[in-house]
């Protein structure tokens, strides 16, 4: 029984190998995606001033903390006069942002209503999750085929 247990281990360890790298190339592609359009959104963007109107606190289910999480509400004037309000994709605690503060907005000429806060965790945090983990994984992968190859 103990025979077969190893020689099931070591037939299922390429197909480790084989899963990270795949997994790991899907992620990286996946952040070089994100990159790209944060890229494009960048050199499309208006740039104006805005103010941090208020705090909306949820509760993120991410692990067993399920501490809240403040995300910023702007509000900003468009380059038609129009006065204009939007919610940050990215949260915090403690929050990266008070109700007063005066942020950097940018925004699509032709979309106010696709407007961020101009801030790395709001720019390039998904990407740079993604990205890095997909690298991390296809690395890793990697280095498990070579292991393997380099011992038989």
């Amino acid at each position: 029984m103990e025979i077969d247990v190893q020689m099931h281990g070591r037939a299922s360890r390429p197909w480790i190998a084989f899963v990270l790298i795949a997994l790991g190339a899907v992620f990286l592609v996946l952040g070089l995606v994100l990159a790209g359009a944060t890229s494009s959104f960048l050199s499309d963007a208006k740039r104006t001033r805005g103010s941090v109107v208020a705090l909306e606190w949820r509760e993120d289910d991410h692990g067993e903390d399920h501490t809240p999480v403040a995300y910023p509400v702007v509000e900003f004037t468009s380059a038609d006069g129009m006065p204009r309000r939007f919610q940050s994709s990215t949260g915090s605690n403690p929050p990266s942002y008070e109700k007063g503060d005066r942020v950097e907005v940018l925004y699509r000429a032709d979309s106010p209503q696709d407007a961020r806060i101009n801030g790395f965790a709001s720019l390039w945090l998904l990407p740079l999750i993604f990205g890095g983990t997909g690298l991390a994984m296809s690395v890793g992968g990697t280095a498990v085929a070579m292991a393997r190859r380099w011992r038989s």
